[in-house]
């Protein structure tokens, strides 16, 4: 009965303060609780999940209001909610090279493989950026999105054939275009339709001193209309899972989702790492360059799990609305015979 009676004297003292602090608390539950049970519904709520970090910053400020105002009803969800989502974001902000991958068959005993990953904007990314990324970082294999006939000819003429002389490029009007460009021999190589209209470019990489491994350049259609959510799900569920106990696999682009999408988390889950989160890189922002709103982690480096991580760094790229991501990868050893 005094627990009641406490409830009761919470309940009707100063009303306004309990109306302010629920007021504020309600926004920062429901994000937490859509997150966690993976709600994103519809537009916005799709595209708005992208901002949970933002969110979880946010949510000290209902904290700090319901405990300054003694509203104590209020100040315990809203605590597990700013407690939860620390727990979901901030591990991504922490980490360090893992050389070495994950499992029983990780052995991080292979070369290592530098990748970089743009999407060039319809083509009109700048040419030179891309070609001195791969110079000075000493990129191994280049996945571009939204690759157009005029961005590979401009590519050509930057020299990035001379660097990546191999290639699997299927250039295309407007943003479905794809390619892969590598310093090491591509076998296999073809063009993936995805359900929403968009396509990626994949092959098998054949790195000396590692076991044959498949990448795909990843470009799922983007949650940017309510009419283009159902195109981005189907996208995100047609990506190529990890092949735990088959071939290595790598994923490597703009796959328009953030870790607190569910879709993603689920390929994710499939037996990949998502690389700048190992190192403590995984909430720098890669999306929108050439607007002012707040920016997201759109672009990624997915990496079997057998693979270790040594480093993974966002660069600009004069001309586009996305950052390049630059990862080196740890390859395992080839296997027994």
């Amino acid at each position: 009965m005094a627990t009641i009676r406490w409830v009761l004297t919470q309940l009707t003292s100063h009303p306004w303060h309990i109306a302010i602090a629920g007021v504020l608390a309600v926004p920062t539950v429901a994000w937490t609780v859509a997150r966690l049970a993976g709600l994103e519904v519809g537009f916005p709520g799709v595209a708005l999940m992208a901002y949970t970090p933002y969110a979880a910053v946010a949510s000290v400020v209902p904290l700090a209001v319901s405990l300054l105002l003694r509203q104590w009803l209020v100040a315990v969800p809203v605590a597990l909610a700013v407690a939860c989502l620390a727990v979901l974001v901030l591990p991504r902000g922490f980490g360090g090279p893992d050389p070495a991958g994950t499992g029983p068959e990780a052995s991080g005993g292979g070369p290592v493989l530098r990748v970089l990953t743009s999407n060039m904007l319809v083509g009109g990314a700048d040419p030179e950026s891309i070609v001195d990324l791969v110079r000075t970082g000493r990129v191994d294999l280049l996945a571009t999105q939204e690759y157009t006939p005029q961005a590979r000819q401009r590519l050509a003429a930057a020299g990035l054939e001379r660097l990546l002389p191999h290639q699997a490029a299927y250039p295309l009007p407007g943003v479905v275009g794809s390619a892969l460009y590598s310093r090491f021999p591509l076998t296999d190589a073809g063009y993936r339709n995805l359900p929403g209209g968009f396509g990626q470019a994949y092959a098998t990489l054949h790195v000396p001193g590692a076991p044959a491994m498949l990448v795909e350049s990843a470009h799922p259609a983007a949650p940017a209309t309510a009419r283009l959510i159902p195109s981005w799900r189907a996208d995100l569920a047609a990506e190529p899972p990890a092949t735990p106990h088959g071939p290595v696999r790598v994923l490597l682009g703009d796959f328009n989702s953030t870790l607190d999408h569910v879709e993603l988390r689920r390929l994710v889950g499939t037996g990949y790492r998502d690389a700048a989160s190992v190192v403590g890189a995984g909430l720098t922002p890669t999306w929108p360059y050439n607007k002012w709103w707040p920016k997201v982690t759109l672009d990624h480096v997915l990496a079997d799990t057998r693979i270790g991580v040594r480093a993974v760094s966002v660069h600009q790229v004069h001309d586009s609305d996305h950052r390049a991501v630059l990862a080196e990868l740890a390859l395992p050893a080839p296997g027994p015979g």
